[in-house]
């Protein structure tokens, strides 16, 4: 039997404790904080006294904590009258509950960060404390963010349907927004994603499993001793978690054979022919580019039209490469970054040199504007 205080254990059980909540007349805001304070107290107390039914106890306490503040306000008398105050009675949620809180939690009238702040605080059950330092801002700020996030959502009814391709796209943020604080934030996406694909029969949730498995896998090869990025084509595949590879294309081939095909699909299929590949130089260029064609064709994206033209350099040559970059919208970032390399593949290294070093005076990062800077100057030395 797993460790109930194990915090692989506690995490998932949250969302579905909101649900039992909600249920039995608890409003979202105020099940959201009477949860939370139900893990403040089974940080203190499991350890030694482990329940024996870790989602009982946190719904008994939670819905104990939740009373209180009832009771000590106005609404007392009318919802005592609603709900039974035994602390065991009512629902006891179900997964329908748990989907119903991820789709609250990612609703369109959340700007995308409010949506992430909630989803990682409400499903994936992160203090806003963990949630602030990963998103690198003061834990007041995210709190501010959090309350009004809730506050947003609190009046919508919880049997609503919810938007599913939303729920995707908040759960693509977590997975490539947070690198930072005491919680691997691309891992707890990938839980999330398991969690909702278990949830969601649907094959576009399962190519963003896929996708996240196969670009996940390659982690270990990203960055240098000293920080600084490899390039997929110089990356030690020996690195790469091939259990991930797999697993991530045994999901994106059940998907594909759904036959409805879409974004995150495609964009895995990419990543899998990078990943089936022994050495870069062995990559079906030709095959990559044709699922870029059929991903620009289902959304017109200017950052696919980027990176297609990259794929076309490696497939037909830097001329070609550089044909299908003109039709790109030069403001687009990373638009130098490509012009230099698809320059530097053609031979003009004085060209190549002046626009790495352009690319890194607008990259966004410290590890990106370094391995651009390191570009610039080799090419300068020649």
């Amino acid at each position: 039997m797993p460790d109930p205080f194990d915090e692989a254990t506690l995490r998932p059980l949250v969302p579905s404790v909101i649900g039992v909540l909600v249920r039995r007349g608890a409003d979202f805001a105020a099940a959201e904080d009477a949860v939370q304070d139900a893990l403040v107290e089974a940080v203190r107390t499991w350890p030694e006294d482990p329940p024996r039914d870790p989602k009982g106890w946190l719904v008994t306490v939670a819905w104990r904590r939740f009373l209180d503040g009832v009771r000590s306000g106005a609404a007392r008398q009318r919802r005592e009258e609603a709900v039974d105050a035994e602390p065991g009675a009512g629902p006891v949620g179900s997964a329908d509950d748990t989907l119903r809180i991820f789709f609250l939690c990612a609703h369109p009238a959340l700007t995308p960060a409010s949506a992430v702040a909630l989803t990682l605080r409400a499903v994936a059950g992160l203090t806003t404390r963990q949630v602030a330092e990963a998103y690198l801002v003061p834990e007041a700020t995210m709190a501010q963010r959090i309350s009004r996030a809730k506050r947003t959502v609190s009046g919508e009814s919880f049997d609503r349907p919810g938007d599913l391709a939303t729920v995707r796209r908040v759960l693509y943020l977590v997975f490539n927004e947070g690198y930072s604080g005491d919680v691997d934030l691309a891992a707890e996406a990938i839980r999330l994603t398991r969690e909702l694909a278990s949830l969601a029969t649907d094959p576009e949730t399962d190519g963003l499993l896929a996708l996240m498995l196969l670009h996940h896998a390659r982690r270990p090869a990203r960055l240098r001793a000293d920080g600084t990025l490899v390039p997929l084509a110089e990356q030690d595949r020996d690195l790469w978690d091939t259990a991930l590879v797999e697993e991530g294309v045994d999901v994106l081939q059940a998907a594909l054979a759904r036959e409805r095909r879409g974004e995150f699909q495609l964009q895995a299929a990419i990543a899998a022919l990078h990943a089936d590949a022994p050495t870069a130089a062995e990559t079906d260029w030709v095959q990559v580019v044709q699922w870029y064609d059929e991903l620009l064709a289902l959304t017109g994206s200017p950052v696919v039209r980027l990176n297609r033209a990259v794929a076309v350099g490696e497939a037909d040559g830097a001329r070609a490469g550089l044909a299908a970059l003109a039709e790109v919208d030069p403001a687009l970032p990373r638009h130098r970054a490509v012009s230099a390399y698809l320059h530097e593949k053609e031979g003009d290294l004085a060209a190549a040199a002046r626009l790495y070093a352009e690319a890194a005076a607008l990259a966004t990062s410290a590890a990106e504007r370094t391995h651009l800077t390191k570009q610039a100057a080799r090419l300068n030395r020649h």
